[in-house]
């Protein structure tokens, strides 16, 4: 977006607004005429390419919403996936990326240990690593 908002600068083209939601890993919305919006990804690095179909407001503006508010989870934690390929399984929080909003799982039920890095979205909370600790004592 940074790249995209710098040559919109240089160029100065009539571009209104651009956009880029977390939900949807690798693309970007401009907002401004077809022809503006191709010399304003022309030579920036990393665009694969330009969708030319117009994008209603109705269609986006669930990333525009506010979001339902984060777990809060921590290390140790035993959480359920309940979205993407790994639905159903549980795991326990190796790490939290705090900037991405994301936590690295470690799979319980598989037979090798696979770290999956995930969305704090697609986790439910199932026990607290400190209520384990009261546990054992």
């Amino acid at each position: 977006m940074d790249m995209i908002y710098t040559s919109v600068k240089a160029k100065n083209l009539d571009v209104k607004s651009i956009v880029h939601p977390s939900e949807l890993k690798g693309y970007v919305f401009i907002e401004g005429r077809l022809g503006e919006v191709h010399k304003a990804v022309q030579g920036v690095m990393h665009i694969k390419g330009v969708i030319d179909k117009p994008v209603e407001l109705p269609e986006i503006q669930h990333f525009f919403e506010s979001k339902k508010a984060k777990i809060m989870v921590s290390e140790g934690d035993i959480i359920e996936i309940i979205g993407g390929p790994f639905k159903g399984e549980k795991g326990k929080i190796e790490r939290i990326d705090q900037v991405k909003d994301e936590v690295t799982v470690e799979l319980l039920e598989a037979s090798i240990p696979i770290p999956v890095t995930i969305s704090t979205e697609l986790v439910k909370l199932i026990k607290r690593e400190k209520a384990e600790k009261k546990e054992e004592e």
